[in-house]
């Protein structure tokens, strides 16, 4: 069973490949944690992988993929093996000791962690890659899951290929923290007259706080800064402040808004 969240794709393609290569079912994060539900729970069977698959943000995991694990039962769990695959723009600090923390306060251990570098897509800080590195980007990673799935498979305990970066433990215990604190809002994002209304960023929303009134997207006070608003809206007509106005867009070219959109 593979536990994902996916803002613009790059995380659901890998968990698809490794999904795929493994037969493991897929399991949307945003759809669970969006039912409001206060323990989410599932049966597993008998030796089955468990996995976790995630963007970074801010060198740290998704505030939502924690605030899913902190309520997650897994039924019939015997030291099933377990494994984290973050996808990055860049590297990933320590995320994989905050995902083995959050695991073993649910009696659980983390035993393969991978990271993946991906076409970076958080414009809100710097711009996407050119199309040159992002091809490159999204060719090395097929080359970094064609390693990544056997070595799942096999179902192979250790560090595999992660990048954690410089004062990996500066950045993901103390900016981390502050960026789940003080950039979950939603007060700069706004719409200008490019706008449809079609409806695109009221589907792609992980948190379910995009709704549009007199064809016109509104956003509530939930956010998880995905930013799958801003990337998939096909006029460019929705930005944060001014950072984003002359800005590139990003989603990966084999995940629809679709599939974004089926939480």
């Amino acid at each position: 069973m593979i536990f994902y969240f996916s803002g613009t794709g790059n995380s659901l393609y890998a968990a698809k490949s490794i999904a795929l290569h493994n037969n493991e079912e897929l399991v949307s994060i945003s759809a669970a944690v969006n039912t409001g539900n206060e323990c989410f729970e599932y049966s597993l069977k008998d030796k089955e992988r468990i996995g976790f698959v995630f963007p970074i943000y801010a060198w740290g995991p998704p505030k939502m993929v924690l605030e899913f694990i902190g309520k997650l039962k897994l039924n019939h769990y015997r030291d099933n093996y377990i494994f984290s695959v973050a996808t990055c723009g860049g590297n990933i600090g320590n995320t994989m000791k905050v995902m083995d923390r959050y695991l073993k306060k649910k009696g659980m251990h983390l035993n393969g962690q991978f990271s993946i570098k991906m076409p970076n897509n958080y414009i809100l800080m710097g711009d996407v890659d050119s199309e040159k590195v992002e091809k490159e980007k999204r060719f090395a990673a097929d080359e970094t899951l064609k390693r990544i799935n056997p070595t799942i498979e096999q179902r192979t305990s250790g560090e595999f290929g992660l990048d954690k970066g410089l004062l990996a433990w500066l950045l993901t215990g103390f900016v981390n923290p502050m960026f789940n604190k003080n950039a979950m809002n939603t007060v700069k994002f706004h719409v200008n007259d490019h706008c449809t209304g079609c409806g695109i960023c009221e589907k792609v929303c992980n948190c379910n706080t995009i709704h549009l009134v007199n064809k016109k997207p509104q956003w509530g006070k939930r956010c998880a800064q995905c930013l799958a608003c801003i990337h998939y809206c096909p006029s460019k007509a929705i930005q944060y402040g001014k950072s984003t106005e002359k800005k590139g867009r990003y989603t990966h070219p084999e995940i629809s808004y679709h599939e974004i959109s089926m939480k």
